[in-house]
């Protein structure tokens, strides 16, 4: 006996595709991404509002410094020519920039060696003497400060530029800590191919941990440079001759000289503290990239 049985077969239905080149955001995920721009545009707003307040009040004639207009009603370009011509600004910032280059590029070149050192040698005690080079980030430099100021008068340096730099040649705990965790970062194969090439220690640091390094390298330059362009205490400390004066200690005597005619003259020091300021946001905006980079590739490795 035969039968014919007809079994109804449900055939699966494709999803709708979307027409190329649209994507589909959910309305949540959208609302994230607008509260987390908003939330980052208001904080940039709250970080560059006192640069902004800097400059428009340096351009302000002196009864209207303090009116909080960011647009001044009276503009008084001359407050720029009037600290330039009073003051040696021009002579400072060279004294800067030079003193700020010597000591970013000493400390970042020492640091890079003990730093490589301590990620690629296996010795005995390493571990504990890079605890020791990390403790000593907790000594305060007052208490550093008259022993080396001793030292560099007994070799007759003081009153020169060399001690706002020579101090960088011994490395700082800082950057070897940053660096030393890039170098971790690095596989050692390249290190042992480079051996079995021939390659001595010197050429492997050289050739391939510093390319290699080179983000990391560039946040320790940055940092340094900004460090020693804010500097006063050793300007203070080790500068008689304002032929000398670095940029921070010139701003001192702008401050004191344009403040003693018993009206302080405002707009002048907030020019003269905007032609310090600027030269680093142009020197932290062209190596944004690389300091971002080496931040986030340092905090990655272990």
């Amino acid at each position: 006996m035969s039968s014919t049985q007809t079994a109804d077969v449900t055939t699966p239905v494709a999803p709708p595709i979307s027409p190329p080149g649209r994507t589909w955001v959910r309305p949540i995920g959208w609302a994230r991404r607008a509260v987390f721009f908003a939330v980052c545009t208001g904080l940039a707003i709250i970080f560059i509002y006192p640069f902004i307040w800097a400059v428009s009040a340096s351009l302000k004639p002196r009864e209207s410094v303090f009116d909080n207009k960011i647009v001044p009603s009276n503009w008084e370009p001359s407050n720029y020519r009037t600290v330039w011509e009073s003051a040696s600004l021009g002579r400072w910032l060279l004294n800067s920039v030079e003193v700020g280059f010597l000591a970013a590029a000493t400390v970042t070149l020492s640091s890079a060696i003990v730093a490589f050192g301590f990620a690629y040698f296996r010795f005995p005690g390493r571990n504990f003497l890079f605890g020791l080079v990390l403790a000593t980030m907790m000594l305060p430099f007052a208490v550093t400060m008259i022993p080396v100021f001793l030292i560099w008068n007994e070799l007759g340096l003081v009153n020169t530029k060399v001690p706002l730099w020579a101090m960088n040649l011994f490395g700082s705990a800082f950057y070897i800590f940053l660096l030393r965790q890039f170098f971790l970062g690095i596989p050692r194969e390249l290190f042992e191919a480079a051996r079995v090439d021939g390659d001595n220690f010197f050429t492997m640091f050289w050739r391939i941990a510093l390319p290699l390094a080179k983000p990391a390298l560039v946040v320790a330059f940055i940092f340094e440079l900004q460090a020693s362009w804010n500097d006063l205490i050793k300007p203070l400390i080790y500068l008689q001759d304002p032929n000398l004066y670095t940029i921070p200690l010139g701003l001192k005597t702008v401050l004191d000289g344009f403040g003693q005619s018993g009206e302080m003259q405002w707009e002048i020091v907030l020019a003269a503290t905007v032609i310090a300021t600027v030269p680093m946001i142009v020197i932290f905006f062209l190596g944004q990239r690389y300091f971002v980079e080496g931040i986030a590739a340092s905090g990655r490795k272990g």
